[in-house]
This record gives structure tokens, C-alpha cells and sequence, in this order.
């Protein structure tokens, strides 16, 4: 048997790309039901691969800024409109 037989996770990058990729022939609307089902679970393990990637890149931030810096980490924020009034003050 083949040792290659695992499917490698691929990178952040190629993740979020083939996830584009599918969610444009997704909205294309001209699949078979089949198709449709087969692309959204490949989309649905894409996610969740870039997902937990994300998770392991932020841990490693907070850890690094806990090292060097001595500083607390804290959890990124998406929508932080602190910067915005410090920069207008």
C-alpha cells in the first residue's frame, strides 16, 4: 500500500483560495444536486482547516508577545474602532 495515502492539509493560502474557487461554481447554479452537496462538504473541511490554522497562528502571537515583550495577551478583536478615535483625538 502506498504511504501517501492521507490527503495533506494544505496551507492557509491554498485553503482560502480553493474555498473561492468553490464558492464560485457553488453560485454559478448550474450543478448537479450531487456536485453541489460534494463541493460544500470540501468547502465545509476547507473552513474548518483554515479555521483551526488561524487558531494555531494566534496562539502562537500571543505566546511570542508573552515572551518578548512580557506583556498580556489579548484576543483580537475584528472590530476595534479604538485606533479610529485615538487617531481623531
Amino acid at each position: 500500500m502506498p504511504e501517501n495515502t492521507v490527503a495533506e492539509t494544505p496551507t492557509f493560502e491554498a485553503g482560502l483560495e480553493e474555498l473561492e474557487k468553490i464558492v464560485r461554481e457553488l453560485e454559478s447554479g448550474d450543478l448537479p444536486l450531487e456536485r453541489s452537496l460534494a463541493l460544500f462538504e470540501k468547502g465545509v473541511g476547507l473552513s474548518e482547516s483554515c479555521r483551526h490554522q488561524l487558531q494555531d497562528a494566534e496562539t502562537k502571537v500571543e505566546v511570542l508577545l508573552k515572551k518578548g515583550r512580557k506583556l498580556e495577551a489579548q484576543p483580537f478583536a475584528l472590530d476595534d474602532h479604538d485606533d479610529e478615535r485615538e487617531v481623531g483625538a
